[in-house]
């Protein structure tokens, strides 16, 4: 492997980097980390070691911006592939009646925001946070308050380049090759390496009327939550949290929004609660201006929210759709950035999300003080794709547990207190009739994922022979072994 060469380069020193994500609990070092310059790069380091056969136990791992959980892109004395060196093709915008972007895998969801906007365009479906790569959230679905209207962003993808794990280079769609473009988006890389992907674009908005309002009441807040996102005239954009025992809520928030009601609002306490915020956007053009605030007053009309708390601001759609960023510079100037994250990622039937809650927030979670609960539903008419796993139910609901944990506490915001609260959460959640699965999962056996997939695991493990039959790719998903490949 040492004698390849490359367009890029392959370095067998100063590999840490590649042992670290943002889930900083996993840390497996590989023997080599390659930086491609081209996608031929990567088919020929994939072929060499697939030409290895038997005789190696070498595995590959992609690796974007290293925002993975529990060591998915890590590929322990392996090598892993930084796809952020990887530049080409550049962006390339085709303007039409079906407009999109052609980008690299490697490329960032904010770059192409940027470049996007600059001729009226953007993709239509996002993540909360923009700074991941194209090829990693392709990977897993992409979700965020836009999923409910236009399905995760695995269902906003026209064309895909893929190198399988054989290092043959294929281009598939809907057309073309199907069977692996619908294997490997919601994939988790297991069947190829994404290197170049083709985006849907709609007219982009300038503006956006950020609003947010509480309910003390969870059945309500579920009830409007369902009616917005199955209602034709609605927000653009509908997420929502549950906060659990806050102090000084919605004075927080006066640095963003502004209430409705100051008076009233000034009065609100959060203290001893368990609250639920809606959280809902609309987007406008400067052509819309003169009445988006009677348009969003018409939506919030047969809502159900504490009147006192309502907040609205009006931000720029860049400003928008790049809010965690703002966050992240505030932790990393604290130092609460790069610190474990034991996040929970679930997705909750709607049958089932009034007695989760009930046990959840009612016996489980006592606070919310360590990173944001978010719970809402998304319409799985929209999720074409079935390569994911989500549940049987028409509405389900993403209830997302974003824990950061303090490095030395041995306290409540410690790593160990929060772990065993997901554990508790998962034993509860593993009770057949609820029908709850796993976003971005992590389990430890073959048989774990093979529950997991259910009726979809035939599937799963035939293309798996198909396109990746020594099992060299994505290892630290842990659902294949190397040395029990097919």
């Amino acid at each position: 492997m040492a004698k390849m060469t490359f367009d890029g380069h392959l370095s067998f020193d100063h590999v840490e980097n590649a042992a670290k994500d943002f889930g900083n609990r996993y840390h497996l070092m590989p023997s080599a980390v390659l930086h491609p310059k081209s996608v031929s790069d990567i088919s020929n380091i994939i072929r060499y070691i697939f030409d290895l056969g038997l005789t190696s136990e070498l595995t590959i791992a992609a690796r974007g911006h290293g925002h993975s959980l529990q060591g998915q892109s890590q590929a322990y004395q392996g090598v892993v592939i930084d796809m952020e060196s990887l530049q080409v093709p550049e962006m390339s915008f085709h303007i039409g009646e079906h407009p999109f972007v052609e980008v690299s895998a490697g490329e960032l969801w904010i770059n192409i925001l940027h470049e996007s906007l600059k001729r009226g365009l953007a993709p239509k479906s996002w993540t909360d946070y923009l700074h991941l790569t194209v090829g990693g959230t392709l990977s897993n679905a992409g979700i965020s308050g836009q999923a409910f209207r236009h399905g995760p962003q695995i269902d906003n993808v026209y064309q895909l380049q893929v190198v399988t794990g054989r290092g043959q280079m294929v281009t598939c769609s809907e057309e073309e090759n199907t069977d692996l473009f619908h294997a490997v988006l919601g994939g988790l890389g297991q069947f190829g390496i994404i290197t170049k992907a083709s985006i849907a674009l709609e007219p982009a908005p300038r503006m956006v009327k950020w609003i947010r309002a509480l309910y003390s009441d969870f059945s309500m807040f579920t009830n409007d939550q369902e009616h917005l996102i199955s209602s034709a005239n609605t927000f653009d954009y509908i997420e929502g949290f549950a906060i659990i025992n806050r102090t000084g809520l919605l004075n927080n928030w006066r640095s963003s929004f502004n209430p409705k009601d100051p008076v009233q609002a000034g009065q609100f306490t959060s203290e001893d609660k368990i609250l639920f915020c809606l959280e809902v956007a609309k987007y406008f053009t400067p052509e819309e201006a003169d009445h988006i605030d009677q348009d969003v007053d018409n939506l919030l009309s047969g809502l159900n929210y504490i009147g006192s708390t309502l907040f609205l601001s009006e931000v720029t759609y860049v400003d928008f759709l790049d809010r965690v960023h703002v966050s992240e510079i505030k932790l990393r100037e604290k130092g609460l950035w790069e610190v474990p994250h034991p996040w929970l990622n679930l997705l909750v039937p709607r049958s089932s999300i009034h007695e989760f809650a009930q046990e959840v927030f009612g016996n489980i979670v006592r606070e919310t003080s360590h990173g944001p609960v978010l719970i809402y539903p998304v319409d799985k008419s929209r999720w074409k794709n079935r390569t994911s796993v989500t549940p049987e139910e028409d509405i389900f609901y993403l209830v997302a547990f974003l824990s950061s944990a303090i490095p030395s506490s041995t306290g409540k915001d410690g790593l160990e207190s929060i772990l065993t609260r997901n554990d508790r959460i998962l034993d509860f959640c593993a009770r057949p009739h609820l029908g709850i699965k796993q976003y971005l999962p992590h389990y430890s056996t073959t048989e774990e994922w093979r529950a997991h997939f259910g009726t979809q695991w035939d599937v799963f493990a035939r293309r798996k022979l198909s396109y990746d039959p020594l099992a060299m790719l994505a290892p630290g998903q842990r659902i294949f072994r190397r040395s029990h490949a097919f």
